[in-house]
């Protein structure tokens, strides 16, 4: 079964893992796009060390994809949404071993303002 991936599109327009990809290093950015198409070849069936679950009970579906190229490090967060479908939210360059709580907070934001939005059309 092959999966589709689509990204968040906040309501004035931006989308900020576009932008977060164009910031990659050239190398980097290769790396993120072959775990992405891993994404949309295995779906949920993807695990460790390519995603990982975000821990804490409010953090509902909200899983990371790791990419890692030399010592740089990015995580970029997603959900699942419908059968086939997952929605990349938002990513970040890891700087520390911890998630920062507050790009945990933004991802959380942004998918409930994508599913808010959904069920709203």
């Amino acid at each position: 079964m092959s999966y589709e991936v689509e990204f968040y599109q906040r309501e004035n327009g931006e989308i900020p893992i576009q932008e977060f990809l164009e910031s990659l290093p050239p190398k980097l950015r290769a790396k993120t796009f072959r775990e992405i198409e891993l994404l949309k070849d295995h779906g949920p069936d993807l695990r460790e060390p390519h995603t990982k679950p975000i821990k804490g009970k409010d953090n509902n579906g909200i899983f990371e994809l790791r990419v890692k190229f030399s010592t740089n490090i990015s995580r970029l967060f997603y959900f699942s949404y419908y059968e086939n479908t997952f929605v990349l939210l938002h990513g970040f360059v890891k700087k520390t071993n911890k998630t920062p709580k507050r790009e945990i907070e933004k991802a959380k934001k942004y998918k409930e303002d994508y599913e808010r939005r959904c069920k709203d059309e």
